[in-house]
């Protein structure tokens, strides 16, 4: 099982970003996915899960209306395009992939890629 995130970089405030995933070794399509994301110094958040149909999601208050999750089964790859970016939002993102659709918590995901970094400057 691999999950493979890239994408992240250094950026301005204002810009956007589009974080991608690469899943491998399991049945991506019955998984619901989702990245999180730490801060240094803080705890990791979720920011945005997706459940395995992708019809329902959630968006952390924080990133609603400037985050958006998808995902590409054919592809075995899910994204996050990050628009409107603010130095808040600069962390690890990680994501990640679980079997059970529920309240967007790390402990619903049993898979965890390595995480790319975010930076964003003012």
């Amino acid at each position: 099982v691999q999950l493979q995130a890239s994408g992240g970089g250094l950026v301005q405030a204002g810009g956007s970003l589009r974080l991608s995933c690469a899943a491998s070794g399991f049945a991506f399509d019955y998984y619901a996915v989702a990245w999180f994301r730490q801060a240094s110094g803080k705890e990791r958040e979720a920011v945005s899960c997706l459940n395995n149909i992708g019809d329902k999601t959630y968006y952390a208050d924080s990133v609603k209306g400037r985050f958006t999750i998808s995902r590409d089964d054919a592809k075995n790859t899910m994204y996050l395009q990050i628009n409107n970016l603010k130095p808040e939002d600069t962390a690890v993102y990680y994501c990640a992939a679980g079997r059970n659709w529920a309240l967007c918590r790390d402990y619903e995901y049993g898979y965890w890629g390595q995480g790319t970094q975010v930076t964003v400057s003012s």
